[in-house]
Parts: structure tokens; sequence; C-alpha cells
């Protein structure tokens, strides 16, 4: 009993180090934000009904929606949108395959305005912990942006090193944001402890029956206070749903309300308070120390994120909706731990680009909204078809269930869609890009696959054929790499073509990822002898599963096949992408894909294979 506690304990400390890394600092902008819009007019009532929309804002989405509902939708224990849309499309596989297609499609534009977020969180959540340089001294004022960006360009430096050494200090730190930030909220309510009452949704009720257009524009700058609730689904399968559900109940929504009604006493008290209420709640020789752990809270927050998109590239990959890239496991003990250079790089970019475009945390406000809502939106869309066709539940209760839900988020929705031209075009401009990049690969596949099956040989026959006067055969074994199974690999033929020989084993080796977040070792590999110490292997992945042929191999040690790494050679068909015109896609897309197809990391890379032990052979493919 006491390991399981400590068990728990340990994994509720993890999970307030990474989870809510993102909600936790949502303090700093927030109600500056709200009124610093403009919209709303500064009275004492607007300040109760603003604190209680924005209570209640956390209780409904996060407490009940994703806390309560959605953390039940665990994909063998994973959680996240590619998980759940992988758990969606599996409940209507067989109902509806024509729904199953646009569900996949949605579901992966979901995903790929995760990226936009990805991009402003990180700049609009370290701007504002710099920004509490402004409060401290005018003269710090030209040093914001500097600073800023020298942060964040230090911490993605850091990440080819891995965060596991970093990573312990995460939940100790984010323990300590929390309980400071409680403790500023707790001095300014005992000044004005009947700011309290704003916790009775009728202020809110109120608020939005006197001022219903104003209420709708605000949303806009109210859902910065769920920053990061996609986050709490996402690491389910890091730290399970008990200790996320312990840490947000017991710790985090606690000192997240103590800290929004510590501002709405101070404003009470002080109304010039509004341009930055945050770091204005703290005494003036402890507002430099506060920029300091408001800087340490933001960076832990920007790398969960950072982790996330790394997490969220390798499982798309494996889908298949984006070429292979470089990975790097940075942890020899948690394979989760992983590094990919391209996709650090190009997130610092976009994340520089946004931070020198809106320069401050005020704009970039305006910037951030549209892609989560979107995304809170899919969410509960995917979830309905979880609860109905995967559970089983009744039809009235998942309509109820979801419906309310999906009324919420489509307000919020509307609310940021006011901001599209002040800034929410920007995520929704790169996770476009995004979405476009990855149907164009996804469309390019299958074209060529389809070019490739359309010219190829059926492997059985002939391979039959073959051995009506076989080749001479040479000591070893070759694996060839085939994506389609049952057809001759290109180079198979190549080699034959040029070295008229055969080895003495040889397996045609398809790798398969399927819409599930493990697959164990025990399925890891389906055999089919085809003769003549011939065999077709199928070896399977889920698309959390770490890609390693090698050790996948290694399991037909006693199955009949002998795998020696002295005399094993792998053998790839390194295809040639040519654009044609024709009845596939546009030529722009096809000379796309052939870029992208080009400049995909080598396969073998990719499946972990001995570079001394490759053969790759080149074959030119028209789509």
């Amino acid at each position: 009993m006491s390991a399981s506690k400590s068990s728990l304990g340990a994994l509720t400390l993890g999970a307030i180090g990474v989870v809510y890394g993102d909600i936790g600092t949502s303090v700093l902008y927030t109600i500056k934000e709200v009124f610093g819009s403009g919209h709303v007019p500064f009275t004492p009532a607007n300040v109760y009904g603003v604190l209680s929309i924005v209570f209640w804002t956390l209780t409904i989405i996060v407490s009940l929606k994703y806390v309560t509902l959605v953390l039940r939708a665990d994909n063998h224990g994973e959680g996240g949108l590619v998980a759940m849309l992988a758990l969606a499309s599996q409940s209507v596989k067989d109902k509806a395959p024509a729904l199953r297609k646009w569900m996949l499609l949605i579901g992966i534009f979901g995903t790929c305005l995760f990226y936009g977020d990805g991009v402003i969180t990180p700049a609009i959540t370290v701007l504002s912990a710099v920004e509490g340089l402004d409060v401290v001294s005018p003269a710090f004022r030209k040093a914001v942006i500097p600073l800023t960006l020298a942060i964040l360009f230090v911490l993605f430096w850091v990440q080819k090193r891995g965060t596991a050494g970093i990573g312990k200090f995460f939940g100790p730190i984010m323990v300590l944001w929390f309980i400071v930030i409680a403790a500023m909220g707790v001095w300014h309510i005992v000044d004005h402890p009947e700011i309290l009452w704003a916790l009775s949704p009728h202020h809110a009720l109120r608020f939005i029956g006197a001022h219903p257009l104003i209420t709708f524009i605000i949303l806009g700058a109210v859902v910065l206070c769920v920053t990061g609730g996609e986050a709490l689904y996402a690491d389910m399968g890091h730290f399970g749903k008990k200790p996320i559900r312990v840490a947000w109940f017991s710790i985090v929504m606690p000192c997240l309300t103590l800290n929004y009604f510590g501002q709405g006493a101070l404003l009470l008290a002080e109304p010039a308070a509004v341009k930055n209420p945050f770091f204005h709640m703290a005494p003036e020789w402890l507002t430099l120390p506060l920029v300091g752990l408001a800087a340490m809270a933001a960076v832990i927050a920007s790398q969960a994120l950072i982790s996330g998109a790394f997490s969220v590239t390798k499982q798309v990959i494996q889908l298949g909706y984006l070429p292979r890239l470089q990975i790097r496991h940075t942890s020899t003990k948690d394979t989760g731990q992983i590094y990919m250079p391209f996709v650090n790089w190009g997130l610092f970019a976009m994340i520089v680009l946004a931070v020198v475009l809106f320069r401050s945390s005020s704009n970039l406000a305006a910037a951030y909204g549209i892609a989560v809502t979107l995304d809170m939106t899919i969410t509960t869309v995917l979830t309905f078809f979880v609860i109905r066709y995967g559970w089983g539940y009744p039809l009235a209760l998942c309509i109820a269930a979801t419906g309310f839900f999906f009324a919420i988020d489509v307000t919020f929705f509307a609310s940021n869609m006011l901001k599209l031209v002040e800034g929410g075009w920007f995520p929704i401009l790169i996770g476009g890009a995004i979405f476009m990049l990855m149907t164009t690969w996804k469309d390019g596949r299958e074209l060529l696959n389809q070019s490739l099956r359309d010219t190829s040989i059926d492997l059985k026959s002939f391979l039959e054929s073959v051995f009506v006067s076989p080749p001479a055969r040479v000591d070893g074994t070759a694996v060839f790499l085939t994506a389609q199974p049952d057809i001759v690999p290109n180079a198979l033929m190549h080699n034959l073509k040029h070295n008229k020989v055969l080895h003495q084993q040889n397996l045609f080796v398809t790798v398969r990822s399927h819409e599930v977040p493990w697959i164990g070792m025990d399925k890891r590999l389906a055999i089919e002898p085809l003769g003549h110490d011939c065999w077709q292997i199928t070896v399977n992945y889920g698309f959390k599963n770490d890609i390693n042929l090698l050790k996948a191999l290694g399991l037909l040690t006693g199955r009949g096949i002998d795998l020696n790494p002295m005399t094993t050679s792998y053998f790839l068909s390194r295809d040639i992408v040519t654009p044609t015109i024709g009845a596939g896609m546009a030529m722009w897309r096809e000379k796309l894909f052939a870029q992208m197809h080009h400049s995909a990391t080598a396969a073998a890379e990719f499946l972990s294979l001995p570079s001394n032990a490759v053969v790759e052979l080149g074959s030119k493919v028209e789509i």
C-alpha cells in the first residue's frame, strides 16, 4: 500500500511539472487581457462577473470535460488527439467507412492545429513572464524581446541533450510556483474576502444577461485560462488518469482559483493595476524574484509542448502522414525521450517569427484561441463517436454528454474568430500549411503504391518460376524491404539482374503501422513460409512503438530462421519519384511530394538497420 501511495505521489508530482505547466502560467495574462481589451467597463460588479466566468470556464471545460469525461477515452492507456482519432476511427470502421475517411481528415487537421498552438503558447508564456520586468522598472522594457528570444534559444538548444537530467526538477519548481501564486492570491483575498462570492454562478449569469455582446467578445480572452487543457489528455499515457486528476483537484485548480480571485481583489482595491495585475500582486521587493520564478515556470510549460511536438510528429509519421524524419533517443531508460532536429528548429523559427511579429503578450493573445478552440471542438466530436459506437452508450445520453460541451466549444470558437484579422490567422496559416503537407504526403504515398502495384509481379508466382531453373545460391541471408507484401521488390529484381545470385535465405519484410498505440512483442511478427528458404514477414508496430527492425527480426531465432549478423544483408529499393501529368494530384502537389520523398530520412536509419550491411538499389517510379 505504501509503495502504491509513493508511486501515486511521484506520478502526481510529475504531472504537476509536465501536464500543468501551460495552464499553470495562464494566470500571467488571462485577467490582464480580459480587462485590457477595453470592452469591459471597469466596475466592481463586472470584476465579480468576469471572475465567475473564468472560474466556471475552468470548471466546465477542464474539470468536467477533460478530467471527468475525456480522460475516460483512453486508447490502450494512451491519450491525445492522435490516440482519440485512432480510437474513434476504429469505432466506426465497420459501421460507416465513408464517415471514417472524413473523421481521419478532421482528426489530422486537428493535429495540424496543435503545431499552430505549439508556436503561440511558448511565445506568449515566456514573453508574459519576461514582461514582468516592465513592472520592476520601465527601463527594462527594451530588454524584454531580446531576453525572451535568448531564453527560447537556450531552451531549444538544450533539446538535443534530452530533458532526463533537468526533468526531475520540473515537478518541485511547478509546486513552488503554485504555492507562491496561491499565497499571493490569499494575501489579497484577506483584504477583500467578499470577492469569494464570485464563486457563485449567478454573478456570471448576471454579467452575461447584462452584457451579452461584451461577453461573447471577451470569451476570446477568457479562453486563455484553459491554455494547455488538451495536455491533460495528451499526457495520460505518461502519468495515468488518477495522478492527473489528483494533481488537478488537490493542487492546480485550487491554486489557480485563489490567484485569479486574488487578482480580482487587487483590482477592487487598485483599478490601475489592470495593466499587469499578476505582477502588481507582489510587493516591490518580491517582483524581481517572481519574474525569475515565472520565467522558469514558462520554460517548463514550453518544454512540455516541445516534447509533445516530438511525440506527435513521431506518431503521425508512423500513421503515414509525414515522411521519415531523423529521430534521436536522448535517454537509455525512457524510450519516450526523443529529439527531432527538423521539428525542433522548425518550431523555434516559427516561435521567433511570432515574437518578432507580435512583440507583446497582448498582441499574441489576439493570435491565440482559434486553433485551440477548434481542437477542443474536434476532441468533443471524436468523443461522441467513441462513447456512442465504441462503448455503445444510448444515443440520447451521448448527445446530451457531448452536445453540452460542443455548444460551449463552438461558442468559444466563434468568439475567437473575431480575432482572425488581428492575429488569429497566424496559427491557422501554420496548421493549414502542415495539413497541406500531410495530405500531400498521404495521397502521394497512395499514388506511389498504386504505381508500384500496377507494374509489379506476384511474389509467389515469381519465386515458382525462378526455382524452375534457380540461379546460384550464396551463403547468408538477404532481407528485402518492401512497402507492399506479396509483390516482387525492385531490389530483388535488380539483384538478380546484375549479380545473378540468390542468397541461401531470403526474407521479404513489410513494416506495418497500425491505428493502436502499442503492439507487444508477442504480436510483432507475422510469418508466412514461401518455400526454398524464403519467407514473407510482416512486422507490426503501434504508432507509439519505437521502430527497431533489427530487434524485431531477432525474434525469428528459434522459429526456423537463423539470422547471423555477419552474413545478413539488407536490400532496400530507393524509389526516385517522377511527377507526370495525369489523373493523380495537381502537378505542384506531385512535385512537392517528390521533394518530400527525396528529403526523407534514409529508411535504413529510420528502421535502425546497421549501415554497413545495407544495400540500396534505385528505381524510377512515375506517379
